[in-house]
């Protein structure tokens, strides 16, 4: 577990023209993104003390320390939120925080190398691994359930799957 932050939202923009800024929370409990600030930009460099103040459509409006108006909330629009690994709580055995899983190789049942996992995607009906490597035409995006992904293995840095046949290139 090489990543010592987590991303745990973004700031997508101002909310009203009072310096609130609108931000998405990716955390099982969306409202928990309040419990973990002051959150930082992806490289620490900065620090943003954050108060929600209300859930708005796509997330929450909330105050940022030292952010007065409009112009100052949409400057951070695109700004990821991160908190530190050690905030964060533990996870059951069976849920994986996405910065985990980024970078494992993935391998089928077999042991033949598949590829690597190069980002984990949720559109809204669950996770989505975004593999590339040999066995793929480019990448594939493969459901993160158990019957595909029925083993991963943190330790060892790979995981093991079960994609349906219509995903893997014929190689012979």
């Amino acid at each position: 577990m090489a990543n010592n932050r987590i991303c745990v939202g973004v700031i997508t923009g101002s909310f009203g023209v009072r310096g609130e800024a609108r931000i998405k929370s990716f955390c099982a409990e969306p409202a928990a993104i309040a419990d973990y600030s002051p959150l930082s930009n992806e490289d620490g460099s900065v620090s943003y003390q954050i108060t929600l103040t209300r859930p708005v459509k796509g997330g929450f409006a909330a105050r940022i320390k030292g952010i007065i108006d409009k112009e100052a909330a949409d400057s951070l629009k695109g700004t990821r939120l991160f908190a530190d690994r050690g905030d964060l709580p533990n996870l059951p055995d069976d849920e994986y925080y996405h910065a985990d899983l980024i970078g494992l190789a993935v391998y089928d049942t077999g042991g033949q190398l598949l590829g690597k996992i190069t980002a984990v995607h949720n559109h809204g009906a669950g996770d989505l691994l975004e593999v590339s490597g040999p066995a793929f035409k480019g990448s594939e995006l493969l459901p993160f359930t158990s019957e595909v992904i029925p083993t991963v293995d943190l330790t060892s840095g790979r995981v093991i799957a079960d994609p349906p046949q219509e995903f893997v290139e014929d190689t012979e």
